[in-house]
């Protein structure tokens, strides 16, 4: 029996990152197959879950083929995601598309169908996106959001208003998984990459169950990474900003100079601020010249696929539960394993 096939035949692959979240990625499949039918295969991507491992089984139960993919190791929400990615741009057809959401409820299997539309209907859209129409959050976590997108635009000179649940062609896949920025902040390695995206505006939905993982200062790191993905613009326009500062202080200087030749100041002033305003002007003038030597650091090379492969402890292949009769007849089991290869599990 050849798992893989299966995939082929599957018109929309989800990709999704689990941890510890048995009870929410459960309900997933099961709207996913609500929502798509047999026209779907879901790729679920086991973050190192040690209490509450994704089931094989609830996939089969849902009604939909699926893979679950193992991780050796606990790597994180985007990395996850891309080894799931990289695992699904091996196998892609050109005319199969790709779904990257949340396993929580948030992004729903019922806005697929939007996200696709815009693929289907225009050769020169390479992605959708999903910018939230509304969001159901905490104070804090708004007033955050508000200055993190204004300090973004700032210092990377690019707006960002999505996040991960996103429509994919096949060519964009297969981009996307050659660029180290993918692990890195999935949604800035998107804009990174300078695909051709369509905003689709979608309702977030409520949380299946359970609470977030991600607590305020994880929140703050995933920020951060976001404009690292762009760390050469960043370090220009701070060099940029360090320059003009240290313009500034040598402007300031020569007129506390002026000043102190004319007889306006007194001595004790001028030492005090001839002083800071030295130190400002060496401070400014280094911190300048080692972020615009950094930027000459080029950051283009292309990740072989086996980099996000390796995570992968093992992928167990599933059947819908209406198929398993059959499969078990061929094959001895609706579940196979192996990264990189099919074959029926003993």
């Amino acid at each position: 029996m050849d798992m893989d096939r299966d995939m082929n035949v599957a018109r929309v692959i989800v990709v999704t990152p689990v941890y510890e979240d048995r009870e929410a990625s459960t309900r997933l499949f099961a709207e996913l197959a609500q929502s798509l039918g047999d026209s779907v295969h879901v790729v679920a991507v086991d973050d190192g879950s040690l209490r509450q491992p994704v089931e094989a089984s609830a996939i089969a139960r849902a009604g939909v083929s699926g893979t679950v993919l193992r991780l050796r190791r606990n790597v994180g929400h985007q990395r996850a995601i891309a080894i799931g990615l990289a695992y699904v741009a091996e196998r892609l057809s050109d005319e199969q598309r790709v779904v990257v959401m949340d396993s929580d409820g948030e992004d729903l299997p019922s806005s697929i169908a939007e996200l696709l539309q815009p693929l289907d209907a225009s050769e020169d859209i390479d992605v959708a996106v999903a910018r939230r129409k509304s969001r159901v959050e905490t104070f804090k976590f708004k007033a955050f959001y508000a200055v993190y997108k204004r300090v973004f635009q700032l210092l990377t000179g690019r707006a960002i208003s999505f996040g991960n649940f996103m429509a994919l062609r096949a060519s964009a896949v297969r981009r996307l998984v050659a660029m180290h920025e993918l692990p890195v902040h999935v949604a800035g390695c998107v804009i990174a990459s300078r695909l051709r995206a369509h905003v689709c505006h979608i309702a977030r939905g409520p949380r299946y169950a359970g609470q977030s993982k991600m607590n305020f200062v994880g929140l703050v790191l995933h920020g951060f990474k976001g404009m690292m993905v762009f760390a050469e613009d960043v370090v220009v326009r701070v060099g940029i900003a360090c320059s003009v500062v240290a313009g500034m202080a040598i402007a300031l200087a020569a007129m506390a100079v002026a000043l102190r030749v004319l007889g306006y100041s007194s001595p004790g002033w001028f030492s005090v601020a001839l002083g800071i305003l030295v130190i400002m002007f060496f401070q400014m003038s280094a911190l300048a010249l080692m972020t615009l030597m950094q930027s000459s650091n080029k950051n283009g090379y292309v990740v072989p696929l086996r980099t996000h492969l390796e995570l992968i402890a093992e992928a167990l292949d599933v059947l819908p539960a209406h198929a398993m009769a059959p499969a078990q007849e061929m094959a001895g089991s609706h579940v196979t394993q192996g990264p990189g290869s099919i074959r029926p599990a003993a």
